[in-house]
């Protein structure tokens, strides 16, 4: 079982900056592919990034290219988003994201999950 709270959400002007994180809870953090998605009010949740078990691999969706960067700390038992250059477009709730893997990849798809947060507000006026 993991579980997992993210913080770092707020209010930020177009242009801004903001670093999201997710703290896990439970054991074998490290046995774990992580990912971050969004939903904003109406539209579908989606991916965002994602990063492997090991942190080797990464993925981004092709709006957060360039502007969004995952990482881990498996130390501490947390994932981060760090978002640059914000844009009101980026409005949503993030949510972080665990599965059980070996496999060494990064996944996009909601179903390949098993335990989600309950998300943060990020805001982004223009």
């Amino acid at each position: 079982q993991v579980q997992l709270v993210e913080s770092g959400g707020g209010l930020v002007q177009a242009g801004g900056s903001l670093r999201l994180s997710c703290a896990a809870s439970g054991r074998s953090f490290s046995n774990y592919a992580m990912g971050w998605f969004r939903q904003a009010p109406g539209k579908e949740r989606e991916s965002v990034a994602a990063i492997s078990w090991s942190g080797g691999a990464t993925g981004y969706a092709d709006s957060a290219k360039g502007r969004f960067t995952i990482s881990r700390d498996d130390f501490k038992n947390t994932v981060y988003l760090q978002m640059n250059n914000l844009k009101p477009e980026d409005t949503a709730v993030y949510y972080c994201a665990a599965k059980r893997d070996n496999g060494g990849g990064y996944y996009y798809r909601r179903s390949a999950y098993n335990y989600w947060g309950q998300g943060t507000q990020v805001t982004v006026s223009s």
